[in-house]
């Protein structure tokens, strides 16, 4: 990369990525703060853990009827409006989620979740594509994707804190304080959007010419390298055999990371409760102490989503460093799963959580390197949308039979990874290697 290029690069992220990492960890807290609310909800709603992981999975059933529409609208009206409506509209139903009052309001409030939150996510990994060449992919959607464990973090921490001392305030339950002051965020940043996020390279004032020249002729190369590559920039890509194996591989990780956001608080809490819990039975501060525990995987995960992402851009390969991620995951979930204590089982958690985060910024460095135009924005949407699937069952599997059977999904999302080289990346290297042979 030449000195324009490296200059305009260092301008492009520090001025995005910041901001759609800030958006996005708002996006997860609010997603999963149930499950901490479940904490309180249990004993003030009378739910069963049941309900609660019927009403996390149930967001799924919206998120994905709307993931493919909202990206093609996205395409449409531009990033700008488009993420600020998502944004506003997500914020506003997850703050109305304080005022549940049974089984229904709370079904009805996570499917209209999913509906508002559809096309976020993948709305902003295609936006991206449009600013970010090949060679810093990995690592800048690493960098976007670290708001996972941010959001995690400090997630836990703000729900356990609000859960311990709002409890009661102006006669609302802990509960739903929590969510009121985790939504309301939301709905300010959107508002923002509409100010601060340019649609394209083309609207960014904040670039010099020349710069903005450079970026619209690498995506141009990029887009001819790919077509080159047996590509498309067509919706008939759907139906491109290589999207669904990345589907399959993704539906690994889904499951996995939903199982982890709706149970990892309970998981903690239940194990370490007998630590915990002081003289006479006094659980004063038992919320904030999980809460704080519930960091420890979170570190890891973003430690392991910074090695990964540039290990795989230094090599040029994606699917080898999934396949280390996913084992070492497995690995982590058996442990989770042996009588090994405490200690033990937080060690398991935290290695399971390492493993498939680190998987997140690699894998989506694969779609565009076949996937492009409106073949991209409404693949990239499949992919998210299918797979996220998962998470209408992930919790209820948990629930039922524990963490066990996670290793398996696991082993299969490293067979998926087999295939991605196999018939992904393997024939994009000798197309490749063959064009610059011409």
């Amino acid at each position: 990369m030449n000195d324009l290029g490296q200059r305009t690069m260092h301008k492009v992220i520090w001025r995005l990525v910041p901001y759609l990492a800030l958006l996005y960890t708002f996006n997860i807290i609010d997603r999963a703060n149930v499950g901490f609310a479940r904490l309180g909800m249990v004993d003030s709603l009378g739910f069963s853990d049941a309900v609660i992981d019927w009403g996390y999975g149930i967001f799924y059933v919206g998120y994905l009827l709307f993931e493919v529409p909202s990206n093609m609208l996205l395409r449409r009206f531009g990033a700008r409006r488009w993420i600020a409506r998502i944004m506003i509209s997500w914020g506003l139903v997850s703050t109305l989620t304080a005022w549940v009052i049974g089984p229904v309001s709370y079904f009805g409030a996570r499917i209209l979740l999913g509906v508002a939150e559809a096309g976020f996510f993948p709305g902003i990994i295609f936006y991206m594509t449009a600013w970010f060449p090949a060679a810093l992919r990995a690592r800048v959607v690493a960098w976007f994707m670290l708001a996972i464990p941010v959001a995690t973090i400090l997630g836990n921490i703000a729900s356990g804190l609000i859960l311990s001392s709002m409890q009661g305030v102006a006669g609302l339950e802990g509960w739903q304080w929590l969510f009121i002051l985790e939504g309301i965020p939301s709905v300010l940043l959107g508002f923002s959007v509409l100010f601060l996020l340019p649609d394209g390279p083309r609207d960014a004032t904040w670039l010099d010419p020349e710069e903005r020249e450079w970026l619209e002729a690498e995506r141009l190369r990029e887009d001819s390298r790919r077509l080159e590559a047996g590509g498309s920039d067509k919706l008939s890509a759907l139906a491109d055999a290589r999207l669904w194996i990345l589907i399959g591989l993704y539906l690994t990780v889904a499951i996995g990371t939903n199982a982890t956001g709706a149970y990892l608080p309970k998981l903690i809490k239940d194990s370490f409760q007998p630590l915990l819990v002081g003289p006479g039975g006094d659980t004063t501060g038992l919320y904030w102490k999980v809460g704080l525990l519930s960091v420890f995987p979170q570190v890891a995960a973003v430690i392991a989503m910074l090695a990964a992402s540039r290990i795989s851009d230094s090599i040029g390969r994606r699917a080898p460093v999934v396949l280390v991620a996913l084992a070492a995951a497995a690995a982590g979930w058996i442990l989770a799963s042996l009588p090994v204590g405490p200690w033990g089982q937080l060690a398991g958690l935290s290695l399971a959580q390492a493993g498939m985060m680190a998987v997140l910024p690699v894998f989506w460095a694969l779609p565009p390197l076949f996937l492009g135009g409106v073949a991209a924005a409404a693949g990239i949407a499949l992919v998210n949308s299918v797979a996220n699937g998962g998470g209408i069952f992930a919790p209820k599997l948990v629930g039922s039979f524990g963490v066990g059977p996670m290793a398996g999904v696991m082993v299969w999302g490293m067979l998926m990874a087999i295939l991605v080289w196999w018939y992904i990346e393997r024939r994009a290297a000798a197309l490749e290697n063959l064009r610059q042979h011409k």
